[in-house]
């Protein structure tokens, strides 16, 4: 069964929406160096965090300048698990020394060190990400070689980058993930931060292999 990952939340009503859904895992974004309406301070974070029933994941986005600095935030937000991206495989392996929980590393398609980042993280996003490395981004990339990289790679893979209600059926049947991850493809009006709570709902049952409605 694929699992779905509902990202970028910022307020309690979607949150809510995203469990009765059926989300597997939410997340939540906090200490980012790059703007985003999605982005929430540490104890905000931490509130949300704590929302979260025990039958779904809580994952803390972040992009940490040092490990030692994730791990702090980690401890602070207190997730069931930590998603980081811009870090290296070193600095990945790294977090992983310092915390308890699983970490999941955001990586891009293109980039060719992904072995070495499924060797040191407990399982990776596939993203489009930006010069920073940062995702949610709203961009596709090419699912044929995500694919490829799906069967190669012995770590979970999580699929995120342009998915919305209407391709990600597609994007499972394709690249037969782990997981998807998606964002800006469930806001009312993209990068916004603010959740829809039907796109939300089609998104999770297309995962799912319920057929699409109007």
């Amino acid at each position: 069964m694929t699992r779905t990952k509902l990202c970028g939340l910022t307020r309690e009503c979607d949150l809510d929406a995203a469990v009765d859904a059926g989300a597997d895992m939410v997340g939540v974004v906090s200490r980012v160096p790059i703007e985003t309406p999605r982005e929430l301070a540490p104890d905000r974070a931490a509130e949300l965090v704590d929302r979260v029933p025990e039958r779904v994941t809580s994952v803390l986005v972040t992009m940490p300048e040092t490990p030692e600095e994730g791990a702090a935030l980690v401890d602070r937000v207190a997730p069931d698990a930590v998603q980081v991206h811009g870090c290296s495989p070193n600095e990945v392996r790294e977090l992983t020394e310092c915390i308890t929980v699983p970490v999941i590393a955001g990586v891009d398609a293109a980039d060719d060190d992904l072995d070495e980042y499924a060797t040191v993280a407990d399982a990776l996003v596939l993203d489009s990400t930006d010069e920073q490395g940062a995702g949610g981004t709203g961009e596709t990339h090419d699912w044929m070689r995500a694919r490829e990289i799906v069967a190669d790679l012995d770590a979970p893979v999580l699929l995120a980058g342009g998915l919305t209600p209407e391709n990600v059926a597609s994007a499972v049947e394709t690249v037969a993930p782990f997981g998807v991850d998606v964002s800006s493809g469930i806001e009312d009006e993209r990068g916004t931060g603010t959740k829809d709570h039907a796109k939300l709902q089609r998104f999770v049952a297309r995962v799912s292999g319920e057929p699409l409605r109007a």
